[in-house]
C-alpha cells in the first residue's frame, strides 16, 4: 500500500463503490471508509422479521439499474449480480377489482389501455431512444445536442406537472393512474412543473428493460462493486466514521458519498464560505415510513393480475394520488396514504422460506415525521386486498427517523438525495457547471445528492470519478477504456 493514496472515498453507498471501482480500474490506489458496520447504504439486505425470511432494508426494485452506462461497463453480473423480473413491471390496483398494469412491453402496455393505447403508444415510442435514455443519467445542461429531437419531445413533457400532464393525454382512469403512480416516486405534488419527468423515466424504463430486482437481495449489488475494487488493489474498510478531514488518510483526492451537510461538516475549513454555506442550506425532500413482512402466503390482490408484478402501485385513481402527496407537501400525512408496494418473491424465492413469502411498502411523509404509519399502509393494502392480514407472520417498520438512524445521509427519512422541485433537482448540489467537483480541487462529491440524483444506477459515482479523471490528469495514461 502506498504511503499516499490517490483517492479516499468517505462513505459506501452504490455511488461512493462506483466512484471507487471506476478509479481502481484507472489504476488507481483507492481506499473506500465507512461509518457502519457494513457496505451499502440504503442499498443493504437483512433478516428484519423472522429467520429465513430476506428483507431490503431500503433500496429494492431497480428500473434505472440496466440503463446505466456504470453498471454496463463495470459488468456487474461478471460479479455475480443476477437480474430478475417477470413480464409486469407495475401493477396498480383500481376501486371496483380493475387493475393498470405497465409491461415490459410497450405494445402490450398500450393493448391494456384500450382506449388510451394510442395515446401512450404516441407518448413512449418516439422516447425509446438509447441516447436518450443514456443522457438521463446525467446532468441535463450537458450534452444537449445528444440525442436532440427525442430530448427535446422529452422535455416538453418533463416540465409538466404530472397531474395535468395525465388529465390532458388521458381519457381513462387506467391510464391518469398508471402514469400518476410512477410520477409520485418524485415525492413532489403531481401539480408540482416538472413531476411528469418522474412518470417518463420510469415507464420508459419500464419498456427497456423492465424494473428488476437482484437474486438475492439488493445488497448483491455492492457486494460485486467491492470485489471489483478488491479485485484492482483497493481496500473497503467499515466501522470508521470520519468527522474531519484530518481524520482520512492522506490522499491526492477526496469524494464524498454523504449528504452536502456532511460534506461542508468533514471538511470544515477547506472550502469557501459561500460555498459551504449553500452546502448546509442544501433541501431535503419528504421522508418515508417503510413496513416490511413475512408472509405465510402471496397478497391476495382482489384484481388477479396483481400478482404478476414485482411493483404493485396502492392508491386508487389520480385524483386520490394527488391528495396524498400534496398532504405530504403540506406537511400532514394522508389518511389514506399512497403507498408504494413490492412482492420480490412473486420473481426470487430465495428471499424466503418455501411455500412463503416477503412483502414491503412505504408512503411519503414530511421529512422527519416520527409517525408509524404501519395501520394506514396496511388498511390500504387491505383495501385492494382483502385478508391480507390474515397472512402476516411478522413485521417491521421504519419510521423516516429511523431510516436516517439506519442510514446518516437519509436526512428526515429522505431516501431521494434532495428535494426534487425544478431547481434542486437539475443543479443539485449547488448551481456549477461540474456539479461533482468542489472549489477546492482536491474534494469531490459522488452522492446522490448530485446529478441524476436518487436510485440505485452508481452515475453519480460514475461522472465523480471521471471528473476526477480530467482534473488531475497525470494518471489518464494508466486508464482503461473506461475512462477515455
Amino acid at each position: 500500500m502506498p504511503a499516499t493514496l490517490d483517492a479516499v472515498i468517505v462513505g459506501s453507498g452504490p455511488n461512493g463503490l462506483t466512484a471507487a471501482a471506476v478509479l481502481a480500474r484507472a489504476g488507481w490506489s483507492v481506499r473506500v471508509i465507512e461509518a457502519a458496520d457494513e457496505i451499502g447504504g440504503g442499498c443493504r439486505t437483512a433478516t428484519l422479521t423472522l429467520p429465513g425470511f430476506v428483507h431490503d432494508v431500503c433500496a429494492a426494485v431497480h428500473p434505472t439499474a440496466q440503463l446505466s452506462p456504470a453498471f454496463r461497463e463495470l459488468d456487474l453480473a461478471a460479479h455475480g449480480v443476477e437480474w430478475v423480473s417477470g413480464p409486469v413491471a407495475l401493477a396498480h390496483p383500481l376501486p371496483g377489482g380493475d387493475a393498470a398494469l405497465l409491461f415490459n412491453s410497450l405494445e402490450e402496455t398500450a393493448h391494456a389501455l384500450d382506449e388510451d393505447g394510442a395515446a401512450w403508444r404516441s407518448l413512449m415510442e418516439p422516447l425509446l431512444d438509447d441516447r436518450l435514455l443514456d443522457s438521463l443519467l446525467r446532468p441535463q445542461w450537458q450534452g444537449l445536442t445528444d440525442a436532440a429531437l427525442p430530448k427535446m419531445q422529452f422535455g416538453l413533457a418533463a416540465l409538466r406537472s404530472a397531474e395535468g400532464y395525465a388529465c390532458a393525454k388521458f381519457r381513462s382512469a387506467r391510464a391518469r393512474a398508471l402514469f400518476a403512480g410512477c410520477s409520485a416516486h418524485s415525492s413532489l405534488p403531481l401539480s408540482a412543473r416538472g413531476s411528469a419527468s418522474f412518470g417518463l423515466v420510469l415507464a420508459l424504463a419500464a419498456h427497456r428493460v423492465g424494473w428488476p430486482i437482484a437474486r438475492g437481495g439488493s445488497a448483491r449489488i455492492v457486494e460485486a462493486l467491492a470485489r471489483i475494487i478488491r479485485s484492482h488493489g483497493g481496500t473497503v474498510e467499515t466501522g470508521q466514521r470520519v468527522r474531519l478531514l484530518r481524520e482520512l488518510p492522506a490522499s491526492r483526492v477526496v469524494l464524498f458519498d454523504v449528504n452536502p451537510a456532511q460534506v461542508a461538516a468533514i471538511a470544515a475549513g477547506e472550502l469557501p464560505r459561500r460555498y459551504a454555506e449553500r452546502l448546509r442550506r442544501f433541501r431535503h425532500g419528504p421522508g418515508v415510513c417503510k413496513v416490511d413482512w413475512a408472509l405465510s402466503a402471496p397478497i391476495p390482490w382482489r384484481a388477479a393480475a396483481c400478482a404478476r408484478a414485482g411493483t404493485v402501485h396502492v392508491g386508487g385513481t389520480l385524483e386520490e394520488i394527488a391528495r396524498s402527496e400534496r398532504a405530504v407537501a403540506d406537511g400532514c400525512v394522508s389518511d389514506a396514504p399512497f403507498v408504494l408496494a413490492g412482492q420480490p418473491t412473486a420473481w426470487d424465492a430465495t428471499r424466503a422460506p418455501a411455500g412463503q413469502h416477503v412483502a414491503w411498502a412505504y408512503c411519503h411523509v414530511p421529512n422527519g415525521c416520527t409517525l408509524d404509519l404501519t395501520e394506514r399502509i396496511e388498511a390500504q393494502i387491505e383495501r385492494f386486498a382483502s385478508g391480507f392480514r390474515d397472512v402476516i407472520l411478522a413485521r417491521h417498520t421504519m419510521s423516516a427517523p429511523a431510516l436516517e438512524a439506519h442510514n446518516a445521509a437519509m436526512i428526515g427519512g429522505d431516501i431521494g438525495g434532495g428535494a426534487n422541485d425544478l431547481l434542486n433537482f437539475l443543479f443539485r448540489p449547488s448551481i456549477r457547471w461540474n456539479p461533482y467537483a468542489t472549489p477546492n480541487s482536491r474534494l469531490f462529491i459522488c452522492s446522490s445528492s448530485t446529478p441524476p440524483g436518487g436510485g440505485v444506477h452508481g452515475m453519480c459515482g460514475y461522472l465523480a470519478a471521471r471528473a476526477v479523471l480530467r482534473r488531475h490528469g497525470d494518471r489518464a495514461a494508466r486508464a482503461s477504456s473506461l475512462v477515455l
